[in-house]
Formats: structure tokens, C-alpha cells, sequence
């Protein structure tokens, strides 16, 4: 092989390892999930759910949710999605229960993963806003040796 095809072989590899790396996409931000922001309702029958967040702000957002069967707070939970140096997670303090904390592992478009896989249950949140405007809330995982996985569909509601 002479010098001019050793130069045009390596010219050639070098542009396309180029080409076969992906771009890499930015770190997400809390900003980034300012979607989530916002007074949710759902449920059915006698049995309602609420959550709302309050927006992006000082690298967090606060929430809350309850759920209610006719006129008995059956659980409630305080929530925060925080931004730390090491990546996003979301914190929950539920009811009777100690705090729990799950890393932001996947974001896609409007739909975001937050994981804890030691976690008792669930060890997987998920946020989903859809094209109409809704937002379902999905907790999964293991729970006491069988997979286990509650969706929570909401609908924007007045914030009172």
C-alpha cells in the first residue's frame, strides 16, 4: 500500500468513526420538566386523586398529591424533583412511610424515568404528558416477589 491510499484509508476510518458516534444530547435540567407543572385531577367513582406542582425554581419543584374516597383521605404525599450536582431526582415523603429518593434515569420528549431499583416499592416513576393534554403519573416494580404496576391518568385542573 503506498503513502497516498495509507492517508486516504485513515481519512476515510477517522470520518467514519465520526459519523457513527451520536451526538451527544445536553444533561437535563430542572427547567426541562416544567410540563409537570401544574394542578392534575383523576379517579373514578368514589375514589379521587390530586397532584399539583408548583413550577421550576431554585433547581426544584414542589408538590403534593392526595387521594380521597368519598369523604376519607385514604393517603397524601409530599414530592419534590430537585437538581443536584450528580443528575435530577425525585424525592417522595408519603404518608406513614419514610422518605424515598429516585434518580431521573431517561428522558424522552415528554416523558421522564425516575428509578430506585433498592427501593421496597415501587422502584420505577414515570411522567408522561400526553398529546391531548393529559398527564399519567405510573408507579412499577416489584412488591413482595410479583410486578406490580398503578397508573394514575389526570386531566389540568383549577388550581383552587
Amino acid at each position: 500500500m503506498n503513502l497516498k491510499t495509507r492517508v486516504l484509508a485513515v481519512c476515510l476510518l477517522t470520518v467514519g468513526a465520526a459519523w457513527a458516534q451520536e451526538p451527544t444530547a445536553p444533561a437535563p435540567t430542572i427547567t426541562g420538566l416544567s410540563w409537570i407543572a401544574g394542578c392534575w385531577e383523576g379517579g373514578g367513582g368514589d375514589t379521587q386523586y390530586q397532584e399539583q406542582w408548583m413550577r421550576p425554581n431554585g433547581k426544584t419543584m414542589l408538590g403534593m398529591s392526595r387521594t380521597v374516597r368519598n369523604d376519607t383521605t385514604l393517603s397524601f404525599e409530599f414530592l419534590r424533583i430537585h437538581q443536584e450536582a450528580d443528575g435530577i431526582y425525585l424525592t417522595s415523603i408519603p404518608s406513614g412511610q419514610v422518605e424515598a429518593s429516585f434518580k431521573l434515569v431517561k428522558v424522552e420528549g415528554q416523558k421522564v424515568e425516575f428509578k430506585n431499583p433498592d427501593h421496597d416499592f415501587p422502584q420505577k416513576i414515570t411522567y408522561e404528558l400526553g398529546k391531548n393534554g393529559d398527564l399519567k403519573a405510573t408507579i412499577s416494580g416489584h412488591n413482595k416477589g410479583a410486578y406490580q404496576k398503578v397508573e394514575f391518568p389526570m386531566l389540568k385542573a383549577k388550581c383552587d
